[in-house]
């Protein structure tokens, strides 16, 4: 009963890195791009 259990859990856990693999190489996981401007103050004296 308990190799079962165990043998279920690792087809899981082998099932579960495919898919996390796939979505990886498959999915949009550009980050947004954006431009920042802000002004700064120097103490120039």
């Amino acid at each position: 009963m308990i190799g079962r259990i165990f043998k279920l859990l690792v087809v899981l856990v082998i099932l579960g890195f495919i898919g996390l693999t796939g979505y990886a190489y498959l999915a949009d996981l550009a980050p947004t791009q954006y431009e920042v401007t802000v002004p700064v103050t120097l103490n120039a004296d």
